[in-house]
């Protein structure tokens, strides 16, 4: 048998075997003080290799005994080892005075502080992202009406986490949400404004749709939409579809300007054969 399997059956018999007994003369065996602080009898045979708790004693047959004091000073290195101390300083603070022991811990105190603002940071962030999930936007019925308008249903945003809320792209709809504050939320809905005026404007001058000038407004319109998340020309064909047949977005965009839904279906259709793409067989991808 080599050296290293004799202490490895040594180590099993004085953990195992002996497991919760406690010596004639008071001091506890290795496995009964593993079963008492809840760590492993390797554990501590590590400890004692590396000089941080040693057992004061020996049995009559050689195996470790560890008085009050020994189990005193394992439950001290539990403590730092919970406050993230390395080993090797947990050594050096035991072996220190009582004013370093005092400097370590308020060193400690101010590192788990920070460590607790980092979880409450962490805490808000992951509630707004949770809120926004749930609810589509992180606004108010009433901030959502004065920041889009009074035609704007705060009940779409709920609709489209029925519909899609499972889907990769809510997903990133709600990541890129959750970071942006109120002012974010009223400079896009400018943007949108200014873009639903052109398009009108371009449908008033009678822009066909398959014109370089209408391909380019739908493109603009799919940049609009990966504000949000990332949109193809295939999923903005789709997105196009619902601009006649759902009646809120047809009413939407006819409110706009009277005719606007269909032109821009069209136009968006047109862009995507241009693009290569059928615009009766694209699907979401």
């Amino acid at each position: 048998m080599s050296t290293h399997s004799r202490d490895e059956d040594a180590t099993s018999r004085e953990g195992g075997g002996a497991h919760g007994e406690v010596a004639p003369h008071g001091g506890l065996t290795v496995g009964s003080v593993a079963q008492r602080t809840g760590i492993t009898v390797r554990t501590l045979h590590h400890w004692e290799s590396v000089g941080l708790v040693t057992a004061s004693e020996r049995s009559s047959a050689g195996y470790r005994l560890y008085t009050t004091a020994d189990v005193a000073r394992i439950h001290r290195v539990l403590i730092y080892r919970e406050l993230g101390l390395p080993l090797e300083r947990i050594r050096e603070v035991l072996g220190s005075g009582a004013a370093l022991t005092a400097a370590t811990l308020r060193g400690q105190r101010e590192q788990l502080a920070d460590h607790i603002d980092e979880l409450q940071r962490m805490h808000h962030a992951l509630s707004r992202m949770i809120d926004t999930v749930d609810a589509g936007l992180p606004l108010t019925a009433d901030e959502q009406v004065r920041i889009f308008g009074d035609d704007w249903n705060p009940d779409w945003t709920r609709q489209a986490r029925e519909k899609w809320g499972d889907s990769t792209q809510w997903t990133q709809y709600a990541e890129r949400a959750v970071n942006r504050e109120t002012a974010d939320w009223e400079q896009i809905a400018e943007q949108t404004h200014a873009l639903d005026s052109t398009l009108a404007a371009a449908l008033a001058r009678g822009v066909r749709a398959g014109s370089s000038e209408a391909n380019a407004l739908a493109d603009a319109h799919r940049e609009s939409l990966c504000r949000y998340f990332d949109c193809t020309i295939s999923m903005q064909v789709c997105i196009g579809r619902m601009y006649t047949d759902d009646p809120g977005f047809r009413a939407h965009f006819d409110g706009v300007a009277p005719g606007l839904a269909t032109w821009l279906h069209d136009a968006i259709d047109a862009n995507a054969r241009a693009h290569g793409i059928d615009p009766d067989t694209a699907i979401w991808e």
